[in-house]
């Protein structure tokens, strides 16, 4: 098989991958509305399904139409950083539990989680690493550095919409003793 071929399924694995967290969000947001779920940030989420969706088109698209090289000393510890995303992706998921979502939503009365990643308090939005890592190596993989570098910026200055979004979001829950808020 080609490295192509296997660009294409790992690409359709991260694919299946977002799949499966969307229909996770689904069910954590029916949840946390069910509880008096307040969603904030509607307005920056759709430019968010954007830019995920145009990674994977753009890294497929790249690959195929620049013709992009699979370069094993790139693209070996590309996909590695790819893998390890992923697994703080999945960390942060579990650790929020029901609490995790694609939107921001806050449900009253229930304390800011302060586990897992969470815990780490010089880093407080490790989700976001993961998704930063992640649009930044998949592509690498199979050497699509323009696509790279667009979802880098463009990812960039939609963190920044985001953060905020959810900080002030957050900042409605209960502070944790012995923290400043984030």
């Amino acid at each position: 098989m080609s490295s192509t071929s296997w660009y294409l399924v790992l690409v359709l694995l991260v694919a299946v991958e977002r799949l499966a967290e969307l229909v996770l969000a689904r069910r954590n947001m029916s949840w946390s509305l069910a509880h008096g779920g307040v969603v904030s940030g509607r307005g920056h989420y759709p430019w968010m399904v954007l830019l995920h969706t145009g990674l994977l088109a753009g890294c497929l698209a790249e690959v195929y139409l620049a013709d992009r090289p699979f370069l094993p000393a790139l693209g070996w510890p590309m996909l590695a950083l790819v893998v390890a995303a992923q697994g703080l992706r999945w960390w942060c998921i579990t650790t929020l539990g029901r609490q995790w979502n694609t939107q921001v939503v806050v449900v009253p009365g229930l304390p800011r989680v302060t586990g897992g990643p969470y815990r780490l308090s010089w880093l407080p939005h490790p989700n976001y690493v993961a998704v930063a890592a992640e649009g930044f190596a998949l592509p690498l993989v199979h050497s699509a550095w323009i696509t790279a570098v667009i979802f880098t910026v463009c990812n960039a200055a939609l963190m920044v919409v985001r953060i905020r979004c959810e900080d002030a979001a957050l900042a409605s829950l209960a502070p944790v003793p012995g923290r400043s808020p984030a």
